[in-house]
């Protein structure tokens, strides 16, 4: 196999898991909150929290490596056209991302304590959903709009 069929199928991968795993956080998170119990919220939080470390994180760094590796190879420069255009957005999604970790993690403690003490869920629990959820639109619409440009690479 070439170098650039592996960046290649490397970069990918990446890219379905980064897609893939922010979409099932993103629904496995919700239909926990829809339940309103803290148990639930807790253990569910707890496995999301596992699955950003193992997946998104591990990703967050594969996928620049293998993207630059691809368009040096290629000869795509990297600050320039959709390939620039992919790395702003990269930014952009990061910056979304690193919040919601550290919000999934105040989430699931504020649950645990909750289904700890039997109590409902806090106002600040609430509010770090709404904070959560509406962070995920910029983010997860960001990560569609990489994809589609570098599936398209159209000329910018």
């Amino acid at each position: 196999m070439s170098a650039y069929l592996l960046l290649k199928v490397l970069h990918i991968l990446g890219a379905t898991v980064l897609l893939g795993t922010g979409a099932g956080i993103a629904f496995f998170m919700l239909m926990a909150h829809r339940t309103r119990d803290p148990h639930i919220i807790a253990h569910t939080a707890r496995i999301v929290v596992i699955a950003d470390t193992v997946f998104t994180a591990s990703t967050v760094v594969v996928q620049p490596l293998t993207g630059a590796a691809l368009a040096l190879l290629v000869g795509y420069p990297l600050f320039q056209g959709w390939v620039a255009a992919s790395l702003a957005l990269y930014l952009v999604v990061g910056a979304f991302w690193l919040p919601v970790v550290w919000m999934q993690l105040k989430m699931r403690d504020l649950a645990q304590a909750a289904a700890e003490r039997g109590e409902p869920l806090p106002p600040a629990y609430h509010h770090l959903w709404r904070l959560w959820f509406a962070f995920g639109f910029p983010a997860f619409g960001a990560v569609l709009v990489i994809i589609w440009l570098m599936v398209a690479k159209p000329a910018l």
